[in-house]
């Protein structure tokens, strides 16, 4: 029975996509592959029972996963894998050096950046003097509740890719896209010390939830001056 329930999903996805797919079909589809000779079906519903959406279920941790009956260690790491293969497609799929990207193209591209990720994170992007983006990626890893923004090693990017411009972006995981009092000051603290390498500090880039809010145009005073 459940050999011939697999057939009829993998067809249905192969006429259609996963355009009129339920929750729980997503996650039976995908469990197939890690979960061979089990019922995916009642184990897709037992997730969405206990996290509530996909989304969540993709983002939670493993000793959590594990916790639902049929799901061992190779599946557990199999949905993790999930978030991290979307971030690396999209990063992949709109990387584009032809032409000098906007503000708009750079800080969509920088959020997504942040998918999965449940612990804080400064990533640094760098710009050429044409304004092409020449580095962008990962520059610090913190808890959930803080991150400290390295200069020291921001400067030795810079240097070494000899960029004229800087934008850099942090997320809070389990927060809202407000920069903080804290946000504010190291912004300002690192702006001085890029001036006085005539390096341009364009914007800090707050990420919550898929949604970013640029620190420039919150239009706070003397961060940027």
């Amino acid at each position: 029975m459940h050999d011939g329930h697999r057939s009829r999903i993998r067809k249905k996805f192969i006429l259609n996509g996963l355009d009129n797919f339920e929750d729980h079909e997503i996650l039976e589809l995908a469990l197939f592959y890690a979960i061979p000779r089990k019922n995916t079906n009642v184990i897709a519903h037992e997730l969405l029972e206990k996290f509530g959406t996909v989304d969540a279920i993709f983002d939670a941790p493993l000793n959590m996963l594990k916790e639902i009956e049929g799901i061992g260690e190779s599946a557990a790491i199999f949905i993790k894998m999930i978030s991290g293969l979307a971030r690396v497609y999209m990063e992949r799929k709109f990387k584009s050096n032809e032409k000098a990207p906007d503000m708009s193209d750079i800080n969509n591209k920088i959020t997504l950046k942040f998918i999965g990720r449940m612990e804080e994170l400064v990533v640094l992007v760098l710009l050429d003097a044409k304004g092409k983006v020449i580095y962008d990626g990962v520059v610090n890893k913190g808890t959930v509740n803080a991150v400290d923004i390295y200069a020291r090693k921001i400067i030795e990017l810079i240097v070494l890719y000899n960029a004229s411009s800087v934008i850099l972006a942090h997320n809070h995981p389990s927060g809202f896209a407000v920069p903080s009092v804290e946000d504010v000051e190291s912004t300002a603290k690192l702006n001085k010390v890029l001036c006085s390498m005539n390096v341009n500090l364009l914007d800090h880039i707050i990420v919550a939830d898929g949604d970013y809010v640029s620190l420039r145009e919150c239009g706070i005073k003397d961060v940027f001056e």
